[in-house]
């Protein structure tokens, strides 16, 4: 029978974090199977892992540092001096975990391979898992899911990307063998429990959109419409040069950023500009293809804070069973326009969640799928996950 439990810690102790919220998530579970542990980048992540395994000695350990803290049951918890979550399933499934640090930015892919493959490995079978989490530093997201995909085929998955404090760089990923800033990490899931993703940005979608007819390299917007893609972006938002030019677009973009629709129009992945450059091409937080149209989106903090607790009632009502944990990925982009304000989101989602346990980690990009099993990355967005018997 699935069963989940959370622990948190603020100790200020890297590895007397780990231990206790590893503690907490274990109690009343026995046959513990993996365990999902997010933990602050301030940290020796490496002690928090080893306070984590003496708790739960001898589960699979992996996750990565979340962006300014973690939602619980217990609500925000976060600290100057650290923090750590701790998300343990236990019953009767196999899993497998894997990871690699990045050997070179141009083998994403092939890192993603060896990655699957050692996933399979370690859970002691030789086929594709019922769906898999993924955990990457915010670059080569798309390279590495294109990887696992040519050994496992269109697996369902979620998960998100690393992220710190301060977009500099800080990040960690990890599993019980250890810690590294850039690559990627997995748990493929076999035997397991029923599990449901929603995926969505939850943005509204307005008039504006065009042809995206240059972008150099796979995350830099040239043109749209064959015009410098920030002069497009100013005529749509109505934002002044100072608002769009280097870093300042990074946080004015978050309610009101781009997005790309699927083929089938069920889900628009959302594209966060992240810089605007003295040649007015947009620095964007995922790949983009030529050929293909950008949408403006838009969304008020209000629309940001009360689609956390919309999002997870929806996913609630749309799971063909009934959940027994949620797994909850949230974009620190977000997370950084709600501010002081992040309480409101623990509250909403506590309310929908009710008794049911959760953990929500803030990325840097975010991961899941439609009805279609099409896996996308993308970034402002929610992957929240439900998962049952």
């Amino acid at each position: 029978m699935f069963k989940a439990n959370v622990g948190s810690s603020v100790n200020a102790d890297a590895k007397a974090a780990g231990k206790e919220a590893g503690a907490a998530a274990a109690a009343g579970l026995s046959d513990v199977k993996v365990a999902f542990v997010y933990g602050s980048c301030v940290y020796d992540v490496d002690q928090m892992l080893a306070g984590v395994a003496e708790a739960l000695p001898g589960v699979p350990l992996l996750g990565n540092t979340s962006f300014t803290g973690v939602i619980t049951p217990a609500g925000y918890i976060a600290s100057d001096d650290g923090f750590c979550g701790v998300m343990a399933f236990a019953g009767d499934m196999t899993v497998g975990v894997a990871g690699m640090a990045r050997s070179n930015a141009e083998w994403a892919c092939e890192d993603g391979a060896a990655i699957a493959e050692a996933a399979k490995k370690a859970a002691g079978r030789d086929d594709a898992p019922d769906y898999f989490y993924m955990a990457a530093a915010p670059a080569e997201e798309e390279r590495y899911l294109k990887g696992i995909s040519k050994i496992i085929g269109r697996v369902p998955f979620f998960g998100g990307s690393a992220a710190d404090n301060t977009i500099t760089g800080e990040w960690k990923l990890y599993t019980g063998e250890g810690s590294f800033a850039n690559g990627c990490i997995v748990a493929f899931f076999y035997d397991a429990p029923q599990m449901e993703n929603l995926f969505t940005g939850a943005f509204n979608e307005t008039d504006n959109f065009g042809v995206i007819t240059k972008v150099e390299g796979r995350r830099t917007l040239a043109e749209i419409d064959g015009v410098p893609a920030l002069k497009k972006y100013q005529e749509w938002t109505g934002y002044s040069d100072e608002q769009v030019m280097g870093g300042a677009l990074l946080g004015n973009a978050v309610v009101k950023p781009i997005g790309v629709k699927d083929r089938l129009g069920d889900l628009v992945a959302i594209r966060h500009p992240m810089n605007g450059n003295d040649d007015w091409t947009i620095a964007v937080g995922n790949d983009l293809a030529e050929k293909t149209c950008v949408i403006q989106m838009e969304a008020s903090v209000d629309e940001l804070i009360d689609s956390t607790g919309d999002t997870l009632k929806k996913l609630i009502e749309q799971a063909p069973f009934k959940p027994t944990a949620f797994h909850l990925v949230h974009c620190g982009g977000r997370r950084a326009a709600i501010d002081a304000r992040i309480g409101e989101v623990a509250d909403q989602i506590k309310a929908a969640a009710g008794d049911i346990p959760f953990i929500v980690e803030f990325t840097f990009g975010e991961y899941g799928f439609v009805a279609d099993n099409n896996n996308t990355c993308g970034g402002l967005m929610l992957s929240f996950t439900a998962f049952g018997e």
